[in-house]
């Protein structure tokens, strides 16, 4: 029992690792599958059919690539304004400051389907036509927040003396934001960019209100799922999720690089 007491929680932290994974690997393993028929929620027998041929499926990988479009320019969109809001926040004061302080957080808080019934009517009263255009907008909007939040924790823990130091030393402002600044905001700023990139890419909510005709991957493969679920979705996921796994991984070694660097 006293050993139990004293791993208590690294056992919850593996049990809960493990409730995140197990769906993932479930994902690839079912990627090997070949069904059949037309749903692929049974294992039948081992096969490399959907990995040699992930485009198999009409008009899959087109929304794929309209989805990481989307994802692209949206996080582009919400990283610039978003940062730029961050620094605003953290580093001047101005009147309205709380409130918009408070404000940043309404997206995050705000149920998707209220945010996206009220962009449709929004975009419906302007006359807009839905369809890329419409859901960039919303989905940067809604990308927004979540990237203020992250790049504003990582301004407010930097040391200003560093900026002074550097304009000290007869540094530009540009120069200073450049060679101090960015570099030490850089890993808030990639958080909230890789966190935008994934709520862009996986949106359905929002963007089935806003989409009109598109089709997102998200999309396409709620629609699949009604009349059966193509291996290859298994397949895009599988791919998507070892992305990230080496994303995350290739950021640690490097963190873990700078620092061995700097010690030095």
């Amino acid at each position: 029992m006293s050993w139990l007491r004293r791993n208590l929680v690294v056992i919850a932290g593996l049990l809960t690792l493990a409730y995140l994974i197990v769906p993932n690997i479930v994902v690839t393993v079912f990627s090997f599958n070949k069904p059949a028929g037309r749903f692929n929620y049974s294992w039948q027998e081992f096969s490399t059919d959907a990995w040699t041929d992930p485009c198999g499926v009409a008009d899959m990988c087109e929304s794929l690539t309209l989805s990481l479009q989307l994802a692209l320019w949206a996080t582009i969109g919400a990283t610039v304004l978003g940062g730029m809001i961050a620094f605003a926040l953290v580093r001047y004061r101005f009147r309205a400051r709380g409130t918009i302080n408070s404000l940043i957080f309404l997206p995050m808080a705000m149920p998707e389907v209220v945010m996206a019934a009220s962009l449709l009517t929004l975009f419906l009263n302007l006359g807009v036509e839905l369809g890329f255009w419409t859901i960039l907008i919303a989905h940067t909007m809604f990308c927004l927040s979540f990237v203020v939040v992250a790049v504003k924790a990582r301004v407010m823990s930097m040391d200003p003396r560093l900026e002074e130091a550097a304009r000290d030393l007869y540094a530009g402002p540009v120069q200073t934001f450049l060679r101090v600044t960015l570099p030490i905001a850089a890993p808030g700023i990639a958080a909230g960019a890789m966190l935008a990139f994934a709520l862009s890419f996986d949106d359905f909510i929002i963007t089935n209100f806003n989409s009109g005709s598109t089709v997102t991957f998200p999309m396409f493969v709620w629609g699949s799922a009604q009349r059966g679920t193509p291996v290859q979705i298994n397949v895009i996921g599988t791919a998507m999720f070892v992305i990230a796994v080496l994303i995350v991984v290739a950021g640690q070694i490097a963190g873990n690089r700078r620092r061995r660097t700097a010690q030095r």
